[in-house]
């Protein structure tokens, strides 16, 4: 499995799906936020939106970019990172994917038969070879570097909602299997209430090969205090698969914000590597001051890439954000 930050051919991202929406009535609010997405990817390369036949003509309607492309695809729910399929290379620069198991998150949501369905059919569509991993997987919960390391939460990976009769060596055995990896950096937890059980693009990301970005907070009364603690304290003491120690390098997480009595998952590292650019979602209001701090320590970081930002309020009381959404092909070489 490539880094995301190698270039890509295009980006995969599915169209909501009013029916299974936590708050179905705000689902133009949400489809404005899912537009202003793709329409921002789009500036940096091409777009694959699989959509539900019922909704093709009226989506298609809403673009008219060159580099935007509609593949009817019957789907529940719309968070392709952990649906969708996720791609890998072979070292003649061909292009497979991995279909991992899907049960939405746990049994969260009901049905998911069609998500379950979702890779191969993108697989096919795109004419790739695929390989169907025997276990339960989301590709929000894991990141890579390219160099043969990936970072993962215990929260999420080790939850026996997901594979009850694995154990932590089944799972590593596995990820090194299909993606072949050679090390897992197992962070503890994920953020407090994000309700995917800890997925890692949430908390960590790597930047570079022997750099990883996380969002961090400094309260103490903040659940998240302990969790972030806990987290630098492991990242600060591994090493990656080449035996690099980490650069380690810190994005403040906004203030609290909370929806219907439940506290709102904000991470700027959800954001999303694109072709000579990132797309950051950033919050607004009393988040003004981290997100200028967000998008300066990405600046910072990736000098070479434009930080593009879009409305990170729009989606998020779904569970998710830009990162969630999305799903990078690699490009051949």
């Amino acid at each position: 499995m490539p880094a995301e930050w190698v270039k890509h051919s295009r980006t995969y991202i599915s169209w909501p799906v009013q029916d299974s929406m936590v708050y179905p009535d705000d689902y133009e609010t949400v489809s404005e936020g899912y537009k202003q997405i793709i329409k921002a990817i789009a500036e940096f390369e091409p777009v694959s939106v699989v959509v539900n036949s019922a909704d093709l003509e009226r989506v298609k309607l809403k673009f008219t970019e060159d580099n935007i492309e509609f593949l009817p695809i019957e789907h529940n729910d719309a968070w392709l990172r952990d649906n969708g399929p996720t791609f890998i290379v072979n070292e003649q620069g061909g292009i497979a994917g991995v279909n991992w198991g899907f049960n939405a998150w746990g049994g969260k949501y009901s049905p998911w038969d069609l998500d379950d369905q979702v890779a191969p059919q993108i697989l096919e569509f795109a004419g790739l070879q695929k390989f169907d991993a025997p276990f339960v997987m989301e590709g929000g919960s894991i990141h890579v570097d390219g160099e043969g390391t990936l970072l993962t939460t215990e929260e999420c990976l080790l939850n026996p909602n997901r594979n009850p009769n694995l154990t932590k060596a089944d799972i590593e055995a596995y990820l090194k299997k299909y993606l072949n990896i050679d090390k897992v950096i197992w962070l503890k937890n994920g953020l407090s209430g994000d309700e995917t059980d800890g997925h890692v693009d949430n908390i960590a990301c790597f930047a570079a090969p022997g750099k990883v970005i996380v969002q961090v907070c400094d309260d103490p009364e903040d659940d998240n205090y302990a969790i972030t603690r806990e987290m630098l304290e492991v990242l600060n003491n591994a090493v990656d698969a080449k035996g690099r120690k980490l650069e380690v390098i810190q994005i403040q997480q906004a203030p609290i914000a909370e929806y219907d009595d439940n506290r709102l998952t904000l991470s700027y590292l959800n954001f999303y590597f694109v072709n000579d650019g990132i797309i950051l979602p950033i919050f607004g209001g009393t988040a003004a001051e981290t997100d200028r701090l967000a998008e300066k320590v990405l600046s910072e970081a990736f000098p070479d890439r434009r930080i593009r930002t879009v409305n990170g309020m729009a989606i998020i009381r779904e569970g998710g954000n830009v990162h969630c959404t999305t799903q990078q092909m690699p490009a051949t070489i």
